[in-house]
């Protein structure tokens, strides 16, 4: 356990209520901000220190910041959801407070207490509680990071760290969260390499996939998909969530987690969720050409992709250079929409939760 606490600074001159209220009318994602963040420093001499919330504001850094110029930096990515009694939970926070450790250590960062990672939640959780969304698909999303500030130029771990989070008021990740998505299957671009940082959660992984998203994007697709670095061929992820596919004898198939591949906290829940209900969930590598001839067949009725942000978002239509398939009706399907049911309704309390994954806070 830690000995780091969070001192409350309120800030002096918050956001009227009118004006938080027109921003969360329709606030998008990731656009509308709250208040206040959390923010702790770290040195070699007095660890972490300095942790408090304080009010939403600029960071100082100097041009030769070591993470402005060699990307030693990670985040994590969480929600807060209203309750029905009017009060506020977390899902699963102990699960991102661990995977932002791993990804400190592979990016060779000193991590962040775990214990007090979840209390720098709680606490912006709380002092912001006005700015969690009232609708049922609003949450406030948490974004959790850490950057090396030590100034120097040379090739080496820093020796200084900023941990801050910042809040942000949220609506649907997709502008139909009830419809399907059109995905670009990249073969020129990879996300991450065998060896590489593709397990860790860190902006280089994300900046990597910008010029597929773009591409993507060009050809009127919402996401991209990867295929694995070595070979081209084995189905990976897409440019920010894990996918699943569903076949016509009721199971269902992930990629196996690896050293590019993020191990997603979703992608575990629907893991254990779909097992718990009877359903065979395989954990195997699967070719793009397994999933042309799957959906010609018809031996693929459902795919999907699956993350924090976006919840569980089925996949319609997979484009590329010299693909175009459908899937199934490109419609959302039963085995998505009862897996996102599941999970939506133990992330907002409104079942009984038996993993403990569900953390009310007030």
């Amino acid at each position: 356990m830690s000995d780091l606490t969070f001192e409350i600074e309120n800030n002096p001159s918050p956001r009227p209520d009118a004006d938080r209220v027109a921003l969360m009318a329709n606030p998008g994602f990731g656009k509308v901000f709250t208040d206040h963040m959390a923010i702790a420093r770290y040195s070699a001499d007095r660890g972490w220190h300095d942790a408090k919330i304080t009010a939403r504001a600029p960071i100082p850094l100097d041009p030769a910041a070591a993470v402005l110029h060699y990307a030693q930096e990670i985040f994590e990515g969480l929600k807060a959801y209203r309750t029905a009694d009017g009060g506020a939970a977390l899902f699963r926070p102990e699960a991102n407070a661990l995977r932002f450790r791993r990804s400190a250590e592979r990016m060779a960062m000193v991590p962040f207490p775990e214990d007090a990672f979840i209390e720098a939640q709680r606490k912006l959780v709380e002092i912001d509680r006005a700015w969690i969304p009232d609708t049922a698909d609003g949450s406030l999303y948490l974004r959790p990071f850490m950057i090396a500030n030590e100034v120097f130029l040379g090739v080496k771990p820093a020796t200084e760290y900023l941990f801050i989070t910042i809040a942000s008021a949220v609506g649907s990740y997709f502008k139909d969260p009830n419809g399907t998505v059109t995905v670009w299957l990249s073969e020129h671009y990879t996300r991450a390499a065998p060896g590489g940082t593709g397990a860790a959660k860190c902006g280089g992984n994300y900046a990597s996939s910008l010029a597929a998203q773009a591409e993507a994007a060009s050809k009127g697709c919402e996401q991209v998909v990867f295929l694995d670095a070595a070979e081209r061929r084995y189905v990976e992820e897409l440019g920010g969530m894990n996918v699943f596919f569903v076949f016509d004898d009721g199971s269902l198939l992930t990629p196996p987690l690896s050293d590019s591949i993020l191990p997603g906290i979703t992608r575990d829940s629907i893991i254990t969720l779909a097992r718990e209900v009877g359903m065979t969930v395989r954990e195997e590598l699967y070719t793009i050409d397994q999933w042309r001839a799957d959906v010609s067949s018809g031996r693929q009725t459902e795919a999907f992709a699956c993350g924090t942000a976006a919840v569980i978002t089925p996949i319609g239509r997979v484009r590329g250079r010299e693909d175009d398939f459908t899937i199934g009706d490109a419609v959302a399907g039963p085995v998505a929409r009862r897996l996102r049911t599941a999970l939506v309704d133990i992330q907002r309390g409104n079942t009984n939760d038996s993993h403990g994954w569900f953390k009310k806070l007030f």
